[in-house]
């Protein structure tokens, strides 16, 4: 049953307390000046109890020395402090990957040389995810070089991400996939001239809505060039002026997308990091294996140095040759011919060393540095060495 109430029962109440037999809370603890300030340290770094830290901060609003000695110790203490960034790791997604891969590996796994395309093409629609209109229309300006001279050309976020739809097209088209210009015309079947159809076909500069079919495109052609097997790399890709296997082209579409993603972080005013070292060594790789030929054709163009210093050799043979060192992750060495593409590259025939880092090379390549201004560490015959770095800025394009 229910205890009955003490009023109920008949019996006299308890007497209540008096408040002043109450015993008197203690007094808190009186800390002296010099006691005080050994503690500043410890308040600094919040080490302190807290009637400490209540002492502490009465004492600091009435004496100015221990006030300022307190303040640059939090200064201190804040420089020690590493702040913490909001933005995830760029590597998470390829540790979470691997280690998913690892566990159950794809039975249709996405060729090697096709990882770095669809690694960038995620992270720059990561970038683009929480994009508003203002973001969409900011101006970005593409730039390279050309004929010795740097180029640009003005457009928006959206306009970029149109130019790569364009581009990426071009390998679209070589594996049988529908051509995202569709019925536009366009003059020549080059990067430049089909990015300019598609600008001009547009009613209205291109919006948000063209995120859309440029990420289902690239996931189409990841997912294709996986159904096609690793065989399929050597299949030639036209980019009007000149060709490029498959292999090699997916490298040149990743490269392209981590260049003008990181156009588009500038016009945002975001940070963007770079490719994953093993991703950023075969960009690397691809730029260097195309340096002869640039070289060639510079001279074929009467832009590269005199011919006096040239030594013809049979296709295959060692000839003259500078020696390319990429410092940083991603980086490496490669032995560059420079009389003729056919040439082999020779340690014994080595007349210049230059050296960069792997970053600065890639933004050289892509036209973004000037050859006379790339931060390059350079030995030996200084004509060779101005003709390889403007060969590099030369496989620039829009």
């Amino acid at each position: 049953m229910p205890r009955v109430s003490v009023e109920d029962s008949g019996l006299p109440l308890p007497a209540s307390a008096d408040p002043g037999d109450m015993p008197a809370p203690p007094a808190p603890p009186v800390f002296e000046h010099p006691v005080l300030k050994t503690l500043l340290g410890a308040w600094a770094l919040a080490a302190c109890s807290a009637e400490e830290a209540t002492a502490v901060e009465e004492h600091l609003g009435e004496c100015g020395s221990c006030a300022d000695e307190a303040r640059r110790l939090r200064e201190a203490v804040g420089l020690l402090q590493r702040p913490e960034s909001l933005d995830l790791d760029p590597g998470l997604r390829t540790r979470v990957l691997d280690t998913c891969l690892e566990r159950r590996p794809p039975r249709i796994p996405v060729p090697e040389w096709a990882a770095a395309y669809d690694a960038e093409t995620a992270r720059l629609d990561a970038l683009l995810q929480d994009f508003g209109d203002a973001e969409w229309h900011a101006p970005v300006r593409l730039r390279w070089f050309r004929s010795d001279q740097s180029t640009s050309r003005r457009t928006t976020v959206a306009g970029v991400i149109a130019h790569l739809l364009s581009v990426d097209g071009l390998v679209g088209v070589a594996l049988g996939l529908d051509d995202p210009l569709g019925d536009v015309p366009s003059r020549r079947p080059t990067p430049a001239a089909r990015t300019e159809a598609f600008w001009r076909a547009s009613h209205f500069p291109p919006t948000r809505s063209v995120r859309a079919p440029w990420r289902e495109q690239s996931h189409s052609l990841v997912r294709t060039v996986s159904f096609t097997g690793g065989g399929a790399g050597k299949m030639p890709v036209s980019y009007g002026d000149f060709e490029l296997p498959l292999r090699d082209a997916m490298l040149d579409r990743a490269f392209e997308c981590w260049v003008h993603a990181e156009d588009i972080a500038d016009a945002v005013d975001y940070p963007y990091d770079p490719p994953s070292p093993r991703h950023l060594h075969r960009m690397i790789d691809l730029a260097a294996r195309m340096l002869p030929t640039a070289l060639a054709h510079r001279r074929q163009a009467g832009l590269a140095s005199p011919a006096h210093h040239r030594h013809l050799v049979a296709a295959g043979e060692p000839g003259r040759s500078l020696r390319l060192e990429i410092e940083g992750s991603g980086g490496g060495e490669w032995l560059i011919p420079l009389d003729s593409p056919a040439a082999k590259g020779s340690a014994e025939h080595e007349v210049a060393h230059v050296a960069l880092d792997g970053v600065e090379f890639c933004r050289l390549a892509a036209g973004h540095v000037p050859p006379q201004e790339a931060a390059a560490g350079q030995v030996g015959d200084r004509e060779a060495i101005r003709d390889v770095l403007f060969a590099a800025a030369s496989l620039s394009r829009m």
